[in-house]
């Protein structure tokens, strides 16, 4: 049967995600007191910056060419967002009805949200960073102290800490905090892994991007480092960041991470996304996208890569048959799916044919709700130090309450302040500012003033674009303004509430990283959970015990990933493939492709970034391919 055609300027209704309606903002809450640190001056940051105005700053397209984009997790959506900016017509296909790829997350049956992975954002990802910015979402991280935390497993139930002075510049508040941390290292094992360090600090990227033939354990036996180091930091490390242990890392990619965190000041310090990823991230993306003429269609697998006859594609067929064309395409799903899809006629090629070292790494995600708060933990990220279990939070602490509202109605409208209700956490009334001018917009009536929209946060309230109950917020009091009380002025009524997705100050819900999960990925649900609670047991001697006679577990979800983001193992550097491949008009975004940051939320982000851009740097070649078919088709005809 001869497969159905669309160009990627049809659309589906079947396949399109629906747009949300936006209108002009007339009014915007200003945060403050948010805790967000001054990222901006940073090298790393000003590089990504000027790297998303380069989309931006271009000349608009004559011809705009319609990419096709395979896979809406971080990758795809940076990809067909930059190219969006750069006057083109992305469309993304995403085989899953959910966003987000590695950063997806579901809701059950009582309102609750479990994710693949417990996501956190660094202040060492510039190009995520900016991607906030751009969206005007800065205000959805809720950042955290400048601390590591890690569990002691010789003595249950407490922690020790790294505090990353503020008063000191990097890399002196690193230096800082590990002096200062006595309960993890001995002075003589500082100092043995200072001079073990000395090689990279000199040697530079040079010398980091040498090292990639090492794992961690070899590298810090060859450099002298006693093997305790090695335990008591960077197994943890070694986890935290690519799932597996130090015998099997490779050492490039913990001087990275080493590097970020103690160059920049605020590299390590870390933030939680207020709420769900798809949701808080991934719909904003999908908006300015849509907003700018894209498309992104859910529901939409790709069944195989399409070729003509001089080996470069066709189309990308879906599913059900349906072929979709454009003048480039990308495949932004992990590079093991990507494996699957290529075609046969490609597999020899040496670009594809390094991709077999590339390999998926196992993650499991467990979530647990109990019957009570626990207390024995933190408003942050916690490393465990357990050998079934990489990193923990309890997410009823870490992610508060965002703010929800909308003016209804707003006459002549000036600077102002006001006072949320308290939503019952424990936190004072915040006071938040409308910003305004005195001519503002006088709405016709209150039908057309519900749809004018107010963004802003205070402390860790967001506010967005959901509707609740109606209720009138009176005009300030002296207490909270005198002259704003004083003055003869109209002010807006507002729609209020508060959203929880974790928040919750009666229970708590832990969410943690199970790994190494290689031997564990086949494993039923309860035989996971039951392993869990005996290392919780450790991490809560007081409060959790492994038979349940203490917390007492709710409910829990349990999320496997048997192919996540791709194993850092020694010597696969040089397999890790450019954003272009040798197939003209075909190219690559994900983690795993050559960019910086290696297996990250930052490395996916700015995976997509480059592909944009060497999509961009075609364009000449890929609108001259686009004329050269069109005149085939018409000899054919």
């Amino acid at each position: 049967m001869a497969s159905s055609v669309i160009s990627a300027t049809q659309t589906s209704p079947l396949l399109q995600f629906q747009k949300r309606s936006t209108r002009t903002q007339s009014f915007q809450i200003v945060c403050m007191d948010y805790p967000r640190p001054q990222l901006e001056s940073t090298i790393n940051f000003l590089e990504a910056a000027s790297l998303s105005s380069s989309f931006t700053s271009s000349s608009p397209p004559n011809k705009p060419l319609q990419v096709v984009i395979a896979g809406a997790g971080l990758a795809g959506l940076s990809t067909a967002k930059y190219l969006a900016d750069a006057g083109h017509k992305p469309i993304l296909l995403e085989a899953r009805d959910v966003l987000g790829g590695k950063v997806a997350a579901w809701k059950d049956d009582d309102g609750d949200w479990y994710e693949t992975g417990l996501h956190i954002f660094f202040g060492a990802y510039p190009n995520v960073q900016n991607l906030f910015g751009e969206l005007g979402i800065n205000d959805r991280l809720q950042w955290k102290e400048h601390s590591m935390i890690f569990a002691m497993p010789s003595k249950p139930g407490e922690f020790s800490r790294f505090d990353f002075p503020e008063v000191l510049p990097a890399p002196l508040n690193g230096i800082w905090a590990i002096l200062k941390n006595n309960e993890m290292l001995t002075w003589p094992e500082k100092v043995q892994f200072a001079i073990g360090l000395l090689p990279a600090m000199v040697g530079g990227q040079a010398y980091v991007e040498a090292q990639d033939g090492l794992t961690v354990k070899e590298w810090m036996r060859k450099q002298g480092v006693p093997d305790r180091v090695t335990d008591e930091v960077f197994i943890a490390m070694s986890k935290a960041l690519n799932f597996i242990n130090p015998d099997e890392l490779s050492m490039q990619c913990i001087l990275i991470a080493l590097n970020r965190f103690l160059q920049e000041k605020s590299g390590s310090k870390m933030a939680f996304l207020d709420g769900n990823p798809p949701e808080r991230l991934c719909e904003p993306i999908v908006e300015h996208i849509q907003s700018l003429g894209g498309q992104v269609r859910l529901n939409s697998r790709i069944q195989k890569i399409d070729l003509n006859q001089d080996g470069t594609v066709k189309s990308l067929v879906l599913n059900n048959g349906i072929a979709v064309e454009a003048d480039a395409y990308v495949i932004a799903t992990p590079v093991d799916i990507l494996k699957l899809l290529l075609p046969k006629e490609w597999k020899e090629i040496q670009y594809f044919k390094r991709l077999e070292k590339l390999v998926g790494v196992p993650v499991i995600n467990v979530h647990i709700w109990f019957d009570r708060k626990l207390k024995n933990t933190y408003d942050h990220l916690l490393f465990s130090r357990s050998s079934l279990l990489s990193v923990y939070a309890d997410m009823s602490v870490t992610c508060k309450y965002f703010c929800v509202a909308k003016v209804i109605y707003a006459v002549k409208f000036s600077l102002e302040e006001f006072r949320f209700p308290d939503p019952q956490d424990g936190y004072d009334n915040q006071i938040v500012k409308y910003k305004g001018s005195k001519e503002q917009e006088d709405f016709a009536s209150e039908e057309d003033a519900r749809d004018s929209r107010v963004q802003g946060c205070s402390r860790g309230y967001r506010v967005d674009y959901k509707s609740l109950k109606i209720q009138h917020m009176p005009k300030p009091t002296p207490e909270a303004n005198p002259e704003a009380a004083d003055a003869n002025e109209s002010f807006a009524s507002i729609s209020n509430g508060y959203r929880k997705e974790y928040y919750d100050p009666n229970r708590s819900m832990l969410e943690l990283v199970f790994a190494p999960a290689e031997d564990w990925i086949s494993r039923s649900d309860s035989e996971i959970i039951e392993v869990t609670m005996q290392e919780l047991a450790k991490l809560f001697p007081d409060e959790i015990a492994a038979d349940q006679s203490k917390a007492k577990i709710l409910k829990y979800h349990i999320v496997k990933t048997p192919r996540s983001v791709y194993k850092i193992v020694p010597n696969c550097e040089p397999c890790r493939p450019l954003q272009r491949s040798p197939i003209e008009g075909f190219y690559l975004a994900g983690d795993y492709t050559k960019q910086k940051y290696l297996a990250s939320m930052e490395g996916a982000v700015l995976s997509g970034k480059l592909c944009a851009q060497a999509i961009l740097q075609d364009y000449e070649l890929l609108t001259a391919r686009k004329q050269r078919s069109k005149q085939t088709e018409a000899t054919v005809v």
